[in-house]
């Protein structure tokens, strides 16, 4: 019954990533009203950013990457090179779903007085910036050096041939 319900949501990507929205701001107002569980909110937020990454990046980096390879695919790095499309580390549903297990044990968490650990939440909040902005930083040169674009918003669309459906053969 589970998996059908996954199943079933695949295709709908913008009401599963609505629900996540619904759901993190769910566990972000509970936190603030509970006014605690700071720690847990850290850890989430670094998972998010992990998962994030993991999503930008492609599943062979061309870092890593040599001429002697024969694995898999590779992004091209000269203009000479054969097309290869950008294949993800995290395809979008697990990173939607691992996304959405995350708040809702984070969720769980402020459950239980256990995980609601005394800390100046203001040095966890300069932390977890300096680390996004840091990382953000990395992920974005590599992606300039290796001229990759995860996303589809913005690359260039070739229109196909027209389609023959409907014309009457020529005899």
């Amino acid at each position: 019954m589970y998996q059908h319900l996954l199943d079933r949501s695949t295709p709908h990507v913008a009401v599963r990533w609505a629900v996540w929205l619904l759901v993190t701001a769910l566990y972000f107002i509970r936190s603030f009203m509970l006014q605690g569980w700071h720690i847990v909110t850290y850890a989430l937020g670094i998972y998010l950013l992990n998962l994030f990454i993991a999503f930008l990046t492609p599943k062979i980096d061309p870092a890593q990457s040599f001429d002697y390879d024969d694995d898999g695919p590779t992004l091209p790095l000269h203009a000479n090179e054969e097309f290869r499309p950008f294949i993800r580390r995290l395809p979008e549903f697990k990173f939607w779903y691992s996304a959405l297990r995350a708040v809702l044990v984070a969720m769980v968490c402020t459950c239980f007085d256990a995980f609601n650990i005394p800390v100046f939440w203001p040095i966890l909040v300069m932390y977890f910036f300096i680390l996004f902005t840091l990382t953000m930083k990395k992920q974005i040169l590599h992606m300039i050096k290796y001229r990759y674009l995860p996303f589809t918003h913005g690359k260039t669309r070739y229109a196909g041939k027209p389609d023959a459906v409907g014309k009457p053969d020529d005899l």
